[in-house]
């Protein structure tokens, strides 16, 4: 019997999660044994993932630099990938003001639909923690980010994986100055990365294996703990702008893979597909990173001395469907309750601070909300309105998060396929199977 392809089995897991959440909701013990008995199993692979992010992205990055036999190939690398991202995320803010113009949603909010939004949410102490978050980082100088990138103590940076652009900087640190020593000297310390290395990525399989059980129980979690169904409703218009610009991100992305590297779109996204939907499942792009990894060398044959750069990067400042987000809900949020901020200077205005904003912005749940109220308060959005405002999309942040943070990560996956193909190093597919050495 022909084995199921992972990303049909993650897809069935998905829909009967899905169904087994409304099932929960229609008795009254339903929500409880969901939050009891399913979603810890959720938790445990998310945290599972996570676990080994760190160490994959120190044992392929230093590996990937260590490898490299022209130092100058590494600055090549790093150009490329932090242009390609930087016009990547331009598209996606223009995307999305392009659509919410058109299309105004705000305008069929009604003054009944703010009242309850404003009673439900506005107090809601998740609100006040973005809008609080986002506070401590207006209040950080210019280069704040520069100096939260250099890690004081390295072993504290690995501890936390929203510290990952520290991490990242110990790795490149440590593997040019491998470089820059004698080869017999770096032989030793090149060793155990590389195999390092190699038991992460045999990890990655292991818990691959429970992928479908594990995006069943988030899924299911997810609908027993959904917000009002008629608030949803009465938000349908602003959701589906998102979707339509999130859609066309996905398209712009397979016509930049056909243009650039000659592959099948199509064929793109089927390898790609289950870093995807766990990427839908998790609403983390940080969480989902060790398998974009896996899928993105093994099944799409980039070279590990380009994916051991782009995609760790990619998870801190590549923020393409988080960053049309910003730019669908912040004029959606000014349509409804400041439509006179709407001016053609304030639109540029959320172009440059949604991009500026991306970057080093926490590749986990609810960074994109922080995002939202940076982006706001530098229209000169009205302080007072600001509860009232990110009480307006809160009930439909977490669905769209998902789908914001699977093209978020499709975004990371496209550019490592182009910058690879620009440096010749986008090679064929050498797929490792968890079992490969098993009865040896």
């Amino acid at each position: 019997m022909k084995k199921i392809a992972l990303h049909w089995q993650i897809m069935i897991g998905m829909v009967l999660g899905v169904l087994f959440g409304f099932l929960m909701t229609t008795v009254s013990w339903g929500k409880g044994f969901t939050g009891d008995w399913i979603a810890p199993f959720g938790t445990i692979f998310v945290n599972l993932l996570k676990l080994i992010a760190v160490p994959l992205i120190l044992a392929s990055l230093i590996k990937g630099i260590s490898d490299l036999q022209d130092i100058s190939k590494f600055r090549t690398i790093g150009g490329r990938t932090i242009l390609i991202y930087i016009l990547t995320t331009v598209v996606a803010i223009t995307i999305g003001l392009l659509i919410v113009n058109t299309f105004k949603p705000g305008n069929g909010i009604t003054p009944e639909t703010i009242e309850k939004l404003t009673q439900e949410y506005a107090g809601n102490t998740k609100i006040s923690e973005r809008i609080a978050e986002a506070g401590k980082q207006q209040n950080n100088g210019p280069l704040q980010f520069v100096i939260d990138m250099v890690p004081q103590n390295a072993i504290k940076a690995m501890s936390d994986n929203k510290m990952m652009l520290q991490v990242i900087f110990f790795a490149i640190f440590l593997g040019i100055s491998m470089l820059l020593i004698k080869p017999e000297q770096a032989k030793p310390l090149k060793k155990f990365f590389d195999s390092l290395n190699e038991v992460v990525l045999k990890m990655v399989d292991l818990i691959m294996l429970t992928a479908p059980f594990a995006v069943f129980a988030l899924l299911a979690n997810v609908v027993v703990t959904s917000d009002d169904p008629d608030i949803l409703l009465a938000l349908l218009r602003y959701a589906k702008d998102v979707v339509i610009g999130l859609g066309l991100m996905i398209i712009f992305y397979c016509i930049l893979v056909a243009i650039f590297t000659k592959k099948s779109p199509i064929w793109f996204l089927k390898q790609i597909s289950p870093a995807q939907l766990l990427a839908f499942s998790t609403s983390s792009s940080a969480a989902t990173l060790p398998v974009t990894m896996e899928r993105v060398e093994e099944h799409i044959g980039v070279d590990k001395e380009v994916s051991s750069f782009v995609l760790p990067v990619g998870a801190t400042i590549n923020m393409d469907g988080t960053s049309l987000y910003q730019a669908v809900a912040s004029v959606f949020i000014m349509q409804v309750l400041w439509p006179e901020g709407l001016t053609f200077g304030n639109q540029i205005t959320i172009v440059l601070t949604a991009l500026l904003a991306s970057i080093g912005s926490a590749a986990v749940p609810g960074a994109g909300m922080v995002m939202l109220v940076i982006v706001l308060e530098a229209v000169g959005f009205p302080t007072d309105k600001l509860p009232i405002g990110l009480a307006l999309i809160f009930a439909v942040d977490r669905p769209l998060d998902m789908l914001r943070t699977t093209v978020n990560v499709t975004g990371d996956a496209t550019v490592s396929m182009i910058v690879a193909k620009s440096v010749g190093k986008l090679g064929n597919p050498k797929v490792k199977n968890w079992d490969d050495n098993y009865n040896g």
